[in-house]
C-alpha cells in the first residue's frame, strides 16, 4: 500500500472528530474542579425528591457523551461551514452549562443560577431543534439532556424558594 492512500484518513478523521466533541462537552463538566462544595449545600433546605449526590456523576456522564455523539452527528454533514447555525447553538448552550456549578456551588447564587439555567433549556431546546432538522438521531440524543435539565431547573426554582437570599 502506497503513503498516498488515504483510505484509512477519513475514518481516523472521523474517529478523532468524535474523541474532540467529548473532549469539548467534558470541559464543561471540568467548571466544577474549579469549586469547592463544603458544606453549604448541606444546610440548604431540599425538597424531598432531591436526587443523592452520587446520581449525578453517572447522569452527567451519560449525557455529556450523548452531546458529544450529537454534535459529532451534525458536524459530519458538511462541518462547520455547513452547521454554522446548529453547532454555534450547541456551544452556546455548553457555555450555559458550563456556567451553572460556579455561579450555584461556587458563589451560591441560586437565583443567578436559576436565570443561567433558564436561557440554558432555551438554548438547548434551540439546539435540538436545529439538530433534528439536520440529524433526526442528533435531536434525539439532545431528549434526555433536555429532560434533565428541565429537572434540574425545576430543582434549582424549588431551591430558590426554600432558600430565600
Amino acid at each position: 500500500m502506497s503513503n498516498t492512500d488515504n483510505s484509512q484518513s477519513v475514518p481516523n478523521r472521523n474517529v478523532l472528530a468524535l474523541v474532540g466533541w467529548w473532549v469539548l462537552c467534558f470541559t464543561a463538566a471540568s467548571t466544577g474542579i474549579f469549586v469547592t462544595i463544603d458544606g453549604w449545600f448541606t444546610r440548604l433546605n431540599t425538597p424531598s425528591w432531591n436526587p443523592p449526590a452520587w446520581v449525578f456523576g453517572p447522569v452527567w456522564t451519560v449525557l455529556y457523551l450523548m452531546m458529544g455523539v450529537a454534535a459529532w452527528l451534525v458536524w459530519s454533514q458538511g462541518g462547520w461551514k455547513a452547521q454554522r447555525l446548529p453547532l454555534g447553538l450547541f456551544l452556546i448552550q455548553l457555555v450555559l452549562n458550563a456556567a451553572w456549578t460556579p455561579l450555584f456551588f461556587g458563589m451560591h447564587r441560586i437565583g443567578l443560577a436559576l436565570i443561567d439555567i433558564a436561557m440554558l433549556w432555551l438554548s438547548l431546546s434551540a439546539t435540538l431543534i436545529a439538530f433534528w432538522q439536520v440529524n433526526r438521531p442528533a435531536g434525539w440524543l439532545l431528549v434526555p439532556y433536555l429532560a434533565w435539565v428541565s429537572f434540574a431547573a425545576v430543582l434549582n426554582f424549588t431551591l430558590w424558594r426554600m432558600n430565600p437570599q
